[in-house]
């Protein structure tokens, strides 16, 4: 499943920060990769809204449902990152996908930290997870994904503080 590409090669995603009741954020590491942390992110399916895209890929990569969490907000636009060019795939992978164009929602973790399961999905994205300080995640993820954190974090902010309405 490739997802979908808009028309100037951007994949449509959804970005997911899962805040625990203190504030602290979700911080996944990714199978495979000792180094790479991040938030659950994933591609949009033809026919899906973003909303079903965060309840499915909220599913497959934390093994959380709806009924575990609260959506406090979403970003108002599509921010969007380009993919360095040794991650690019040939050109002969039509579309050409050159990065992600991704809609952010905060959430508000409503369960017990138990609900949290890796393994649902049969092909896990992440092996290991830990809570971290809301702003830690933009100095350490990825560089060419810093400025998409440091946008969505800085606009999702508000909500988590209490001080801005939910969406």
């Amino acid at each position: 499943m490739t997802g979908i590409i808009d028309d100037k090669g951007y994949r449509l995603n959804v970005g997911i920060v899962i805040a625990a009741p203190d504030g602290r954020v979700f911080w996944g590491r990714r199978v495979g990769n000792r180094d790479a942390w991040q938030f659950p992110q994933g591609g949009m399916m033809p026919g899906e809204s973003p909303e079903d895209t965060l309840f499915r890929e909220l599913e497959e990569e934390t093994g959380l449902r709806g009924e575990h969490v609260s959506v406090l907000a979403t970003t108002d636009g599509w921010l969007t990152y380009r993919l360095p060019r040794r991650f690019l795939r040939p050109p002969r992978n039509r579309p050409v996908c050159i990065g992600q164009r991704q809609k952010w929602f905060l959430l508000r973790l409503n369960a017990e930290e138990e609900a949290i399961d890796l393994a649902r999905s049969p092909v896990p994205e992440f092996q290991d997870w830990r809570w971290v300080n809301y702003w830690y995640p933009i100095r350490k993820v990825v560089h060419f994904k810093r400025g998409v954190y440091a946008r969505a974090l800085r606009e999702l902010a508000p909500a988590l503080r209490g001080d801005a309405r939910p969406r």
